[in-house]
């Protein structure tokens, strides 16, 4: 199991910046990539930004140049950057780890999210 914490949410004005930090726990050695996506009020929850061990990143095409997804392994900790922010990307942040074994389903564990909002 693989437990979650999201933090850094909060208000801030249209073209300002958040840092979230996402914590884990459990069984951080069985974790393949971690994440975060956001849902916004009836929405879908979608991919913001994606890092595979090894480093690679993936970042929706709505917050590329903006968002800078990074980790720091002595903390077991993911991080979002967020800068340049708009009223568009108002939504509940969620952490995501998720567990690959070849030949099986992947598992994913979600972390409580986190409140961003943008104000104009």
């Amino acid at each position: 199991q693989v437990q979650l914490v999201e933090s850094g949410g909060g208000l801030v004005q249209a073209g300002g910046s958040l840092r979230l930090s996402c914590a884990a726990s459990g069984s951080i050695f069985s974790i393949n990539a971690m994440g975060w996506y956001r849902q916004a009020p009836g929405k879908q929850r979608e991919l913001v930004a994606a890092m595979v061990n090894g480093g690679s990143t993936n970042y929706a095409d709505s917050v590329k140049g903006r968002f800078t997804i990074s980790r720091d392994n002595a903390k077991n900790t993911v991080y979002l950057q967020m800068n340049s922010l708009k009223p568009e990307d108002t939504a509940v942040y969620y952490c995501n780890a998720r567990r690959v074994v070849e030949g099986l389903t992947p598992r994913d564990y979600w972390g409580q999210g986190t409140q961003v909002t943008v104000s104009l």
